[in-house]
């Protein structure tokens, strides 16, 4: 625990045991991080109230991404198909400029596509697409983020 503001604090003392975490990334005081060694963090992120990073396998984020609160990342998971029912995991990724919006559930061996949001509530078991605004449970591709034509612009620029 810390207060609220210490952001670079946070990210520093998750970088002391292993997590690789960009620049300023910020990371609400009530997130918890199972194993930091096992997380990494691109630019400009914001990770918000209550999260949970259940990171038995590696959990990547993207640049510019937001994470809204009470989002949950879970990459265990056990092997019911054996009788001691042995834990296992499998990694998460979350691409570049993805938005997860509130109280969302990512299970294990999910990618979530670039530029893609997933809505409040929504639990999300399979990949996702890039560009894509997906809800649901399961969370599944609604329909296209549709950007400002300003902001395509300067996507198509950064491209070139």
């Amino acid at each position: 625990m810390s207060p609220d503001v210490f952001y670079g604090w946070r990210s520093l003392l998750l970088r002391a045991f292993g997590a690789r975490i960009g620049k300023r990334v910020r990371i609400r005081s009530t997130t918890r991080v199972t194993y930091p060694w096992k997380l990494t963090i691109g630019d400009y992120v914001w990770v918000g109230d209550d999260c949970v990073f259940y990171n038995l396998g590696e959990i990547v984020l993207g640049s510019h991404v937001a994470i809204a609160h009470d989002v949950y990342f879970c990459t265990g998971l056990h092997d019911y198909r054996k009788i001691d029912f042995p834990i296992g995991q499998e990694p998460i990724r979350i691409e570049d400029e993805v938005w997860i919006t509130n109280d969302v559930f990512i299970g294990p061996g999910v990618t979530i596509g670039r530029g893609s949001i997933v809505g409040a509530r929504s639990t999300v078991l399979n990949d996702l697409p890039e560009g894509m605004i997906c809800y649901g449970n399961p969370a599944k591709a609604i329909k296209p983020r549709k950007m400002h034509e300003q902001t395509a612009r300067a996507e198509e620029e950064r491209v070139r």
